[in-house]
């Protein structure tokens, strides 16, 4: 199903209200977010189903034995999933950033660390990683996304491409 920019920005702010209520609701643990990278207007497929699957193992392979809470939500809008987890944000997002950077299908995951302060993400930059690359020319990924550098079907070809080789 083809997402309008309305959904998806209204799911961005669902998911902004869910990652509130779940820190109100688990006052001493971190919250880690899960999403999927998917470029284009179709955020639930067969792809972002395996993408899915495989960070949500990584996840909870990496916070097996703090976890609080896993909620997973499989949306029209994209997956999504929370980790409420009992270690502390810098070292949670030293974690998801390992994922992120040494998961074969890494890449693919968006795994934010929200700041209890600020109810952002934690920046890779804070715990002294480098921004994401590019899935193509692995320049800075926000240059890329930015200047439309890569067409959409290249992407999701690149997509494809690691999504095969994983499976």
């Amino acid at each position: 199903m083809n997402i309008t920019l309305d959904r998806l920005l209204a799911s961005r702010d669902a998911r902004k209200a869910m990652q509130e209520k779940l820190l109100g609701m688990y006052s001493e643990s971190t919250l880690v977010c899960l999403t999927v990278v998917m470029p284009g207007s179709v955020k639930r497929n067969d792809l972002s189903l395996t993408i899915a699957r495989a960070a949500t193992e990584a996840l909870r392979h990496a916070f097996h034995a703090e976890t609080e809470h896993f909620m997973e939500r499989d949306l029209e809008t994209g997956f999504e999933a929370y980790a409420l987890v009992k270690v502390e944000e810098m070292e949670a997002k030293r974690r998801v950033c390992d994922i992120e950077d040494i998961h074969p299908l890494g890449r693919l995951f968006d795994l934010d660390v929200i700041s209890r302060k600020t109810g952002s993400p934690i920046s890779r930059s804070d715990v002294g990683r480098k921004g994401r690359t590019c899935l193509l020319c692995h320049q800075e990924a926000r240059y890329c996304m930015r200047n439309k550098t890569h067409s959409q079907q290249e992407l999701l070809n690149e997509i494809r491409r690691l999504v095969a080789q994983y499976a």
